[in-house]
């Protein structure tokens, strides 16, 4: 019999995931025997006959079931990046058992009697901040999740969380399966008028690969979003959008109508169940915004201050497409397209006049450059760190002393098994044990315009600032320097986890930053001075418009999540009431966002959605203290490490932001970027 590569200690180098030797049946038997493992562990705490202490108790859970989280990692991030049927069976076989094992955990009253005598005595223990976060998190989530509970509610929870575990997946799957179905495939060429040579080459390859004569469009981005920018036939986007806005919300097996009803009662019967009056109560209790009441301030707020600014531009864009081309009434397959020609017309610029000057690799290389600067490391490309694609890239990450850093990997391109849109995650913590700091495994996963025949990747704007947002998540867990695992990197309150990649946005700006990459990738020659300063003056180009799409989502959410969802029984119908505060364009009656809101349904932002926008206020509050000491400051750059990057989720977000910037942030620095004071 083989042995099973996932239950072994990975003998690679840095301790990396064997991904070429690990088989799809070697899930279920791993899960099985580190799920084992792990309650063994917890046992051993409970059966301690010592009193309780922290060392005996909450730091002996700390470092309990990382074998199992080993296994998570690898296999729930393949499951994002590059699933298959046979992937998607395991996932709703593991879900329930996870679900199980983590409720024999949180419910188990004898390991919850330990974690309290430590508690009820923190006050004489003269722990670190980082000991007394440990402890009040955990003793937290414990009662969070149902520790004080009679046990016939916590078989009600049990039950609950099983359920939800499975419609989670389900929602994901549902929703890849309706994005991989749809094509678009065009047989006439004057059907291509207005799109760019390269996406042409692109939708070529991809209808070749299909054993198609023409030109095939697909949902994922690369392939989505340069159609509905420049296609000039207006039915063609209208086809295409409408395919859009369906994913879920079709008649067929993958609809995700009643998925996403149940997924929020089951939510809110959950919370109820724990006394809260909602999920978005029980969620927010641990951000830095407390309460639903204060997130809908927030974004009513916002919105008083945007909506002026997007009915001025909406009534301009509306103007414009009338002129242009005699379009009465403007719709939703319409935005992208006069966007991107009224931008043309204003500034004289657009992708194509810039995506020859972002080859991906130079704007790799440059944001490696700025870490270097900013951060004193260094990214070295290697072959012998295994990967599961061939288009993933692996690199060692060393300090200025050639120490060892972190293992980084990057996986950048579309293809079948992968979901839409960008994200970090790791495939290792950093921690510190016995001595030792474990350094972490980080990687980011994007759908960046691949390569085509004759040209190399060239990326929007857009995507070059998504590359920025992803490695500024990165630099958070590379940069991580805790004791415990579960406080390290990205472990931070929800609303706080986007400053780190928020902020790095702003470098994409900067005349300093671009001239690191900026270069034509057949000429080498360094993007005009001219284009940079019009990249400036556009930043702002219709900001009022994408806060209040921003908005619309986060009030969504709140809809959602903020109130008792047992009255929903036409999603749809909920949808438009919800929308109604933001509504500019007219509704589309085939489509709707809950049903592929996939951010909220199967991702962790449930309730959490306005954390864009919060940590917005943030990260233009702390850029312009950059930008008042020089964008690539030291001093500034190792306050910024020192009390954020490395202190993952140890303190109080708003203590660490205050360290940093020795005061609380106001929302000045972001309207004023905006553009909205």
């Amino acid at each position: 019999m083989s042995k099973n590569s996932l239950s072994q200690p990975f003998l690679t180098p840095y301790d990396t995931a064997p991904f070429s030797k690990i088989k799809n049946e070697d899930y279920l038997p791993a899960f099985d025997s580190a799920i084992a493992l792990a309650k063994g562990e917890f046992r051993n705490i409970v059966e301690n006959r010592e009193l309780p202490t922290f060392e005996n108790t909450l730091e002996a859970m700390a470092f309990s079931g990382m074998e199992l989280e080993r296994i998570s990692s690898v296999f729930f991030n393949l499951h994002s990046a590059e699933t298959n049927d046979e992937l998607e069976k395991i996932a709703q076989e593991a879900a329930p058992k996870l679900s199980e094992f983590a409720n024999d955990i949180t419910l188990n009253p004898g390991l919850f009697q330990r974690i309290k005598a430590v508690y009820d005595k923190k006050e004489e223990l003269n722990l670190s901040p980082e000991q007394q976060t440990l402890l009040d998190t955990t003793y937290k989530s414990f009662v969070r999740n149902g520790a004080l509970l009679d046990e016939e509610a916590k078989q009600k929870l049990r039950a609950l969380d099983a359920e939800l575990s499975v419609l989670k997946l389900k929602f994901g799957e549902n929703l890849l399966a309706d994005q991989n179905a749809y094509r678009l495939h065009l047989t006439k060429k004057e059907d291509l008028e207005g799109l760019p040579q390269g996406v042409i080459e692109a939708a070529a390859e991809l209808a070749k690969s299909e054993g198609k004569e023409g030109w095939m469009f697909s949902l994922d981005y690369p392939s989505y979003i340069p159609f509905m920018t420049y296609a000039k036939n207006r039915e063609l986007r209208k086809e295409l959008a409408i395919a859009n806005g369906k994913k879920g919300f079709q008649k067929n097996d993958n609809n995700n109508e009643d998925v996403a009803i149940k997924i929020a009662q089951l939510r809110y019967q959950r919370a109820k169940l724990l006394g809260y009056e909602s999920h978005a109560h029980f969620v927010l209790e641990e951000r830095m915004a407390k309460s639903p009441e204060e997130v809908r301030r927030f974004l009513n707020n916002l919105l008083e201050k945007a909506r002026p600014a997007a009915e001025k531009e909406f009534k301009e864009l509306e103007a414009f497409a009338q002129k242009l081309d005699g379009i009465d009434r403007l719709e939703k397959w319409d935005g992208s397209y006069y966007s991107e020609k009224l931008k043309q017309e204003l500034f004289s610029l657009d992708d194509e006049l810039l995506k020859p000057y972002f080859m991906l690799e130079n704007v790799l290389n440059g944001v490696f450059e700025a870490a270097r600067r900013l951060y004193g490391i260094n990214f070295r490309k290697v072959d012998t760190i295994d990967k599961y694609h061939e288009e993933v890239e692996t690199y060692e990450v060393v300090d200025e002393n050639v120490e060892f850093v972190a293992v980084f990997y990057t996986d950048f391109f579309p293809r079948k098994g992968k979901r839409n849109g960008a994200w970090m995650t790791s495939f290792k913590p950093q921690y510190i044990k016995d001595g030792k700091n474990e350094r972490p495994h980080v990687s980011i996963v994007c759908n960046f315009t691949p390569p085509t025949a004759t040209k190399p990747s060239l990326l929007t704007f857009n995507e070059v600032t998504t590359l920025f947002h992803e490695f500024g998540h990165a630099l958070h867990g590379m940069l991580a320097n805790t004791t415990y695992p579960n406080l390290s990197g990205t472990s931070v309150f929800w609303d706080f986890v986007e400053l780190p990649s928020q902020i790095l946005e702003n470098w994409c700006y900067e005349k300093e930053t671009l001239e690191l990459f900026a270069r034509h990738y057949e000429t080498g020659e360094l993007i005009p001075m001219e284009y940079v300063e019009r990249i400036k003056k556009s930043a702002n180009f219709q900001e009022g418009l994408a806060t209040i799409r921003q908005l619309s989502f986060g009030m969504l959410d709140m809809g959602w999540h903020g109130q008792d969802p047992s009255g929903i029984n036409d999603l749809k119908a909920f949808e438009i009431v919800q929308f109604a505060p933001t509504q500019l364009y007219p509704d589309v009656e085939e489509n709707a966002m809950s049903t592929s809101f996939s951010h909220i349904f199967n991702g962790g932002y449930s309730s959490g959605y306005y954390s864009y926008k919060w940590a917005e206020v943030l990260d233009a509050d702390a850029f312009e203290y950059f930008k008042a000491n020089g964008i690539f400051n030291r001093a500034i750059a190792d306050k910024f490490k020192d009390n954020i990057l490395s202190k993952g989720g140890t303190e109080h977000p708003m203590e660490l932001y205050k360290r940093f910037r020795g005061q609380e942030p106001t929302p000045d620095a972001l309207l004023k970027r905006a553009g909205l004071l």
